[in-house]
């Protein structure tokens, strides 16, 4: 597909990208962010896209890729947002202090389940938990990709089971 083409054709769903960024968002000013830094991909790696395919289900997946790549940076970076009205609490200049000896034993508890997991499990789903996508783990390990899908399900199931405590509880 020519350049210029290309450029017009993806210029030409900016509406529909826009609808799919706002379910994604649920913000105006961050559909519009995110619809930009998706153009702005598609653009620079538009000889990846093949003529002929599905062009929405390509900018769709870009979309989606940036949104779970912002969320994980933004979780990882632990921002915290305080929207209460009530400005009291913030400045009262109480400190106060919780008790953490049950988060800290369920912490231990976490931390000995993952450590008891065997290295062909453990070590995929720790990087998928440090953040490396499935292709990186696999081409990492030279393992094949539905290997470390596999593991990784694994792992959770393994996860899910030896921790099945902690479900009911507010740790």
């Amino acid at each position: 597909m020519i350049s210029v083409e290309f450029n017009n054709t993806v210029q030409n769903q900016y509406r529909t990208l826009i609808d799919f960024a706002l379910k994604l968002t649920q913000d105006n000013e961050d559909a519009n962010d995110l619809v930009q830094e998706t153009m702005l991909k598609a653009f620079k790696n538009s000889e990846k896209f093949e003529a002929g395919t599905n062009l929405n289900g390509w900018l769709y997946t870009i979309m989606r890729n940036i949104f779970i790549n912002n969320y994980r940076r933004m979780v990882k970076s632990k921002t915290f947002t305080d929207d209460t009205t009530n400005q009291y609490y913030l400045n009262s200049g109480k400190n106060t202090d919780r008790n953490r000896g049950e988060g800290n034993i369920a912490l231990k508890e976490i931390h000995g389940a993952i450590n008891d997991l065997s290295d062909n499990l453990k070590t995929p789903f720790m990087m998928m938990f440090n953040g490396y996508k499935y292709e990186e783990i696999a081409e990492q390990l030279s393992i094949p990709l539905g290997t470390v899908k596999i593991r990784i399900h694994c792992a959770r199931q393994k996860l899910k089971e030896q921790l099945a405590v902690y479900k009911t509880l507010n740790v």
